[in-house]
């Protein structure tokens, strides 16, 4: 598996799960604390993060049938984007289960 597959997981995991914090505060203030202007706020991060957690489901799938994942971990892995926090200690572990299925570069000869 090259490089690049966890990379591209790791980057929208981290922006999957930024998202989800913002949107779960912005929930919380247009709800809870009834601040004006929450509801622009939810609205436009939610928008965000559900169009890029499609991206994020593409490549943890990409990334789970490479490193050939049985389905729980694989569903585990995709449910994460869409519980606070998850995402970051999920990625954590998965980079740390890849880690050894990385390819190493191929040296380039002059």
């Amino acid at each position: 598996m090259k490089q690049s597959v966890l990379t591209r997981y790791r980057a929208m995991a981290y922006v999957t799960g930024v998202l989800l914090i913002l949107l779960t505060l912005g929930v919380i203030a247009k709800y809870a604390l009834d601040i004006s202007g929450a509801a622009g706020f939810t609205t436009a991060v939610g928008i965000a993060h559900g169009w890029l957690y499609v991206v994020y489901l593409v490549f943890a799938f990409d990334l789970g049938t490479k490193a050939k994942w049985p389905m729980g971990k694989l569903a585990w892995v995709l449910l994460a984007g869409t519980i606070p926090t998850a995402a970051f200690f999920v990625e954590r572990k998965v980079s740390q289960d890849v880690a050894p299925l990385i390819e190493a570069p191929e040296a380039v000869s002059a």
